[in-house]
């Protein structure tokens, strides 16, 4: 067999681990005003989240945040749900496969970042400006 035979993709397991190691690289403070937000990985957005988000292809969506960001959270009315980023593992390998220019690694902290920064109020807007001026 050869060497190329054997390479596989990463596993849903794999990207929980690059998605940990992603987190836990963050700068502390960060991790602390991310509060309970939870990480999930799922290989494609379902049905009902591409129809939310007005997006046909599940490969046009690399991540997703739910809950209620810090701009709107308040005691008094507390969110029912937790917080939660779910990364999309095929998008993503889709989307590093074709670029071909930064780790996998690095394009998983993107998308993670990127979905925290809805968690803390950021609209795509903002987070564009932001990575621009950086």
């Amino acid at each position: 067999m050869t060497k190329i035979a054997k390479l596989l993709p990463p596993s849903l397991e794999d990207f929980e681990t690059l998605a940990a190691r992603a987190y836990d690289g963050l700068p502390e403070g960060f991790r602390k005003m991310c509060g309970r937000v939870q990480i999930f990985i799922a290989d494609f957005a379902d049905d009902e989240t591409l129809k939310e988000l007005d997006i046909d292809d599940p490969f046009e969506l690399t991540g997703v945040y739910w809950g209620v960001d810090l701009s709107q959270k308040s005691v008094a009315d507390p969110s029912p749900e937790p917080d939660r980023v779910v990364l999309f593992r095929r998008p993503i390998l889709d989307e590093w496969a074709e670029r071909g220019d930064i780790p996998l690694g690095e394009l998983i902290t993107h998308v993670l970042v990127h979905e925290i920064g809805h968690h803390f109020g950021l609209s795509d807007d903002d987070m564009h400006r932001i990575e621009d001026q950086a």
